[in-house]
This record gives C-alpha cells, structure tokens and sequence, in this order.
C-alpha cells in the first residue's frame, strides 16, 4: 500500500523585501525518508528551512506546505512544532539564565498539552532526560546549563540533536549542523540523528558539504540553484557534486525525478 508523504512542498515560492528568494520548491518526504539538500552559496537552502519553520520575515507568494496532510503556512511557529516539526538551526541561539532542562521540559509539555495529554511531572521528565542524554552522548552537566549559553560550536549543534531526542518530532529539518564541526563531533552528532530515525519520521538535511552525508546517508538528493531545486538523485548525486561542483549545472542538464 503506498505511504502518503509525511511532508509535502508544493510549489513553494517566497520573497523577502520583494525579491524573489524561493522560486516554485516542489518537494515530498514519505515516512522513513531522508532528504538532503546541496546548493552553494546563496541557493536559498537556509531561507527553505526558515520558511518551513515559520519564519515571518518572508513573505508567501505561492505554493503549499502540508504536515501528515494538514496545511501549514499560516500557523504560528509553535504550532508547527506542536504538529510535530523540528527545526535545528546553522547557528543556535543562547537562552541565558534558563537551564536546558527548564526549556526542554517546558517544550515537550507544551507539545504534551496542544496533543491533549498530561504534562510529565519531574521525576518522569529528568528520568526521560537522562536516557536521552546518555543516548546522544551528553555530559550530565548540560542539563543545568543555560541553553548553548558558553557551548562551543560542536556542544551547541549537540545540544540540538538533544532536543530532538526529548522532543521526538514526526520531520526534523536540519540546517547546516555541520557547519563548524569536527570530524569527532561530526560523527557523534550524525549517530544521534541517525539513532532517532525510525520508519514512521522524515529528514530534511541541509549541507554544503557531501562529508556529513558520508554518516548520515540520504535516499534523495536535491541541487537547489537560485531558489529552485534544479537536479535530484541519489546519494550518489553527492559524491559528484563534491568532485565537481555546482558549475556543470546548467538548464539543459535538467531536473530529475
């Protein structure tokens, strides 16, 4: 029986200041998929994952975003994420004077509440929070930190992927968390995201570099070029996009299924 996408893009095209940004991004994620978007520079790659996850900075021209089927670019960011979208951002902020734990038992009950269920009390929440940590390789310490408040670059991308393993989201959308990172804590990240994958959630990887796809290993492969995915294939679209770039690229090379 064939699977319905978990998320779908249909379409999709944006401006910002009214420049053109997004230019018609049509895209599906079926349960247990995993995505991976390549382009350089300035493709709109970013703007994509910014859009997805509510960013009001853009304007909509175009287009529809459905979530397990139900429409949602005109929900509110929080929404969003109580349907079950995850957004792990190139460049985490800090949340000084509140404590990883305050702000991921808040989140998870928050979603609890929007899905009608009772919130976790503390003892059922720090026992969940243990296992996550000890499942992405955290140190017990992060849990009493102000949120990526003194996190090096590697601690802070980790600290997200912690997140997600509280927060448990149906698509998770991953925006250049290998930006910065070294190989160590490449492959510490990349494990916790592919441990957290199941058949029933979605992944949408964002990169530069075919390197994190070397750990976490994409069943598509996208090009977006001026805003518009221009090429698709399989992992092994990665592999040549590293050998040879982005200039061969051109409008006759033409998109694929």
């Amino acid at each position: 029986m064939p699977k319905n996408p978990i998320l779908e893009i249909e379409n999709l095209s944006a401006t910002i200041a009214d420049k053109p940004i997004l230019n018609g991004i049509s895209l599906s994620i079926l349960p247990g998929q995993i995505h991976a978007i390549m382009g350089p520079n300035g493709a709109g790659k970013s703007t994509l994952a910014k859009i997805l996850a509510g960013d009001p900075a853009y304007d909509i021209t175009s287009g529809t975003v459905r979530l397990e089927g139900k429409e949602i670019l005109e929900l509110d960011p929080e929404e969003r994420a109580h349907l079950g979208l995850f957004m792990s951002f190139q460049y985490p902020v800090e949340v000084a004077g509140v404590s990883n734990r305050q702000f991921l038992q808040l989140a998870l009950n928050a979603n609890r509440k929007a899905q009608k269920l009772e919130p976790l009390d503390d003892a059922s929440f720090n026992k969940l929070l243990r296992e996550k940590m000890k499942m992405m390789d955290v140190r017990d310490e992060f849990s009493e930190r102000s949120v990526n408040e003194g996190f090096s670059g590697g601690e802070k991308k980790r600290n997200e992927i912690l997140q997600m393993a509280v927060l448990d989201p149906k698509v998770s959308i991953l925006d250049e968390t290998d930006s910065g990172l070294d190989i160590d804590a490449m492959r510490i990240v990349a494990k916790g995201v592919t441990t957290l994958m199941t058949p029933e959630k979605g992944l949408l990887l964002i990169t530069h570099y075919q390197r994190l796809l070397d750990y976490i290993k994409p069943d598509f492969v996208h090009v977006m070029i001026d805003g518009k995915i221009v090429l698709s294939g399989g992992a092994e679209l990665a592999l040549k996009l590293e050998e040879k770039g982005y200039d061969w690229i051109t409008p006759e090379v033409g998109a694929t299924p």
